[in-house]
C-alpha cells in the first residue's frame, strides 16, 4: 500500500464518524456519560473525583468520591485532553479526540493486513470493514473504549512481530488495563506470546532457557506495563489498601444484573451466592454464554454475514502466532464473561471488551472470502475477476448495514433519547426550590450532572426502606423515576406518585417524574 491508500482510508474513515456524531448531542448511554464526566472533571480541575455515584460497591463515604472505582479512567483522560487542546468544556470537544482514533483504526487494521497478507487489495478492503464496523460504528465516535480497545489491539498485533517487542506490548498491555480493567488480560496473553515466540537453542536446557529468554522478556513486559498502570495501583493502595479496587470483585456473587446497584455492598457475598442455589448460578451462566454467542460473537462482532469467511481466514491463518494468540485471548475473555461475570459479559462487556479482537477479524474475512473464491477458481467455475467483484461485494455489504444500523440506533431513535430530558427535569427542580448542590436521586447519575452540575447518586436496587436509607446516607433530596428501568420495589411510587408520605410529588417532565423525599 502507498500514502494514497492511507490517504483514501484515512478521509472516509474521519467522515464517517463524524456524520455519525452529528446525530449525537450528548454520550446517550451511562458508561459514556460517566467517562465524558470524568472528563469535564479534569479539565475543571478537580482531579480524579466526582459528585455523584452509579454504584455503592466500594461502600462510598459520600461526595465528592474518588472516581474511576469501577470503570477506568484512560478514556476520561482522552475525553480531557479534546477539551484542553480545544479550550472548550463541551461534549463535540470531549468527543474530537475519539473522533480522529476512530480515523486511525483503517489505517491500522489496513496495516495489519498488509502485515500479514502481503496484497494491498486485501489490506484496503479490511480498512473499509474497520470503517463500516456494523454494530460498532454508532459507539466509534462517542466517549467510550470502543475506539480505544481497537486502536491498541491493532498496535498490539502490529508490533508483535518486531524483535524483541516485550516492553512495547507491556506498554499497550498497560494502556489496554488503563481503559478497562479486563485488559489485564493482554498482560497475560503477552505472557503466553513469550512462551510462544522465544525460541530456544539447541544447547540450551530448559532452566537455562528460562533464565536466559523467558524471565528477562517476562520483565521487559512487566516493566513496560508498569510504567503505564503503576501509578493508578499505587493510588489503589493509598485508598483502598490495594492495588485493585474493591467493588469488582463482588460482581462474582451477583445473582441478576441489577445487583450492579445494590445496597449496602456487602449483601453480594459467596454466602449470598451459595444461598441463591447452583442452578440458579448455572441457568444464569448458561443464559449468558447464549448471549455472548448469538449476540455479541456472531450478530455484533461478526456481523452476521461475515462470521463464515472469519472463520476460515483464521484457519488459513492458524500457523500465524498472532492468531493462536488472538483465538486463544478471545476465548479466555469469553470464558471470564460467561462465567465470572455473566451479568456484565451479557450487557456490553464481552462487546465492549472484544473490540480490541476486531482488527484481526477484519484482516481474517477478506482472506476467507479469497480461500473461497481461489477454491471455486482451481474448479473452474469462477474467473480471475471474482476476486475483486465478491470483494466489491464485501465492502458494499458492510457499507449498507452500517448505514441501516447507525439509522436505525442513531438517526431514528434519536440519540440520546433518555438523557436528554434531564436538562427540562433540572428546570422543574430548580422552581420547585432546589438549591445549588442538593443530591438527586436518579437512574443515570453522570448524566444528570451532565446536564444539571448538580451532584447525584444512582437509585439503589431494593425497596423503599433502602432507597429512604440511601437518602439518609448521602442527605439526598430529592428523587427523579422515569417511565422505563424502575425497579418492581419502587412501582408503586411511580404508579400512585402521591400516595407515599415520604416522597412528595413535585410534578412530571416527558415520563420523568420528580419527588422530594421526607428523611426524618
Amino acid at each position: 500500500m502507498n500514502w494514497r491508500h492511507y490517504t483514501i482510508l484515512f478521509i472516509v474513515g474521519l467522515i464517517v464518524p463524524t456524520v455519525v456524531a452529528s446525530y449525537q448531542n450528548l454520550p446517550g448511554y451511562i458508561d459514556a456519560d460517566y467517562y465524558f464526566a470524568g472528563g469535564l472533571q479534569l479539565f475543571d480541575g478537580k482531579g480524579f473525583t466526582e459528585p455523584y455515584l452509579w454504584n455503592y460497591l466500594d461502600d462510598p463515604a459520600g461526595l465528592p468520591h474518588p472516581s474511576h472505582t469501577y470503570w477506568m479512567p484512560l478514556a476520561s483522560v482522552i475525553s480531557a485532553l479534546g477539551m484542553w487542546i480545544t479550550g472548550q468544556r463541551t461534549y463535540y470537544a470531549g468527543r474530537i479526540a475519539f473522533i480522529l482514533l476512530s480515523a486511525c483504526v483503517p489505517l491500522l487494521t489496513a496495516a495489519l493486513a498488509e502485515n500479514i497478507t502481503h496484497q494491498p487489495r486485501l489490506a484496503m478492503v479490511s480498512g473499509f470493514l474497520a470503517i463500516f464496523s456494523l454494530f460498532y460504528a454508532p459507539f466509534m465516535p462517542v466517549p467510550d473504549n470502543y475506539v480505544i480497545f481497537m486502536v491498541l489491539g491493532a498496535l498490539y498485533f502490529l508490533i508483535s512481530v518486531r524483535p524483541r517487542p516485550w516492553l512495547w506490548l507491556g506498554i499497550i498491555s498497560g494502556l489496554l488495563t488503563l481503559a478497562r480493567s479486563d485488559g489485564l488480560l493482554w498482560l497475560v496473553l503477552t505472557g503466553l506470546f513469550i512462551f510462544m515466540k522465544q525460541e530456544r537453542k539447541p544447547d540450551d536446557t530448559k532452566t537455562s532457557f528460562i533464565f536466559s529468554s523467558i524471565i528477562p522478556a517476562g520483565l521487559m513486559a512487566l516493566t513496560g506495563y508498569l510504567l503505564i498502570m503503576g501509578g493508578w495501583h499505587i493510588r489503589n493502595l493509598t485508598l483502598f489498601s490495594s492495588p485493585m479496587t474493591p467493588g469488582g470483585g463482588r460482581l462474582i456473587w451477583m445473582q441478576n444484573y441489577f445487583e450492579t446497584f445494590i445496597y449496602p455492598a456487602g449483601k453480594l457475598s459467596q454466602v449470598s451466592f451459595l444461598q441463591a442455589g447452583w442452578d440458579i448460578a448455572l441457568k444464569n451462566r448458561l443464559q449468558a454464554f447464549s448471549s455472548n454467542i448469538f449476540i455479541s460473537a456472531i450478530i455484533s462482532q461478526g456481523g452476521i454475514f461475515f462470521v463464515p469467511f472469519m472463520a476460515i481466514g483464521l484457519i488459513y491463518l492458524r500457523h500465524d502466532v498472532r492468531t493462536r494468540i488472538a483465538v486463544t485471548g478471545w476465548l479466555i475473555l469469553l470464558a471470564v464473561m460467561t462465567f465470572v461475570f455473566p451479568f456484565a459479559g451479557s450487557r456490553g462487556s464481552f462487546f465492549h471488551a472484544g473490540a480490541a479482537f476486531q482488527p484481526y477479524w477484519w484482516v481474517a474475512a477478506p482472506i476467507g472470502l479469497n480461500v473461497i473464491v481461489e477454491k471455486a477458481r482451481a474448479r473452474g467455475r469462477l474467473s480471475d475477476s471474482a476476486y475483486l467483484l465478491f470483494q466489491s461485494i464485501m465492502v458494499l455489504l458492510a457499507i449498507i448495514l452500517t448505514i441501516y444500523l447507525v439509522y436505525i440506533r442513531v438517526v431514528a431513535n434519536e440519540w440520546p433519547k433518555d438523557d436528554g430530558n434531564y436538562a427540562s427535569v433540572e428546570k422543574m427542580l430548580v422552581e420547585n426550590g432546589g438549591r445549588p448542590g442538593e443530591i438527586v436521586i436518579v437512574r443515570n447519575p453522570p448524566g444528570y450532572y451532565i446536564a444539571s452540575e448538580r451532584p447525584a447518586i444512582v437509585i439503589p436496587y431494593g425497596d423503599v426502606s433502602v432507597l429512604l436509607e440511601v437518602a439518609k446516607r448521602y442527605n439526598a433530596r430529592y428523587l427523579i423515576l422515569e417511565d422505563h428501568g424502575v425497579y418492581n420495589e419502587l412501582k408503586a411510587i411511580y404508579d400512585s406518585p402521591q400516595k407515599n408520605p415520604m416522597f412528595d410529588y413535585l410534578g412530571e417532565v416527558n415520563g420523568a417524574r420528580l419527588y422530594l423525599i421526607d428523611v426524618r
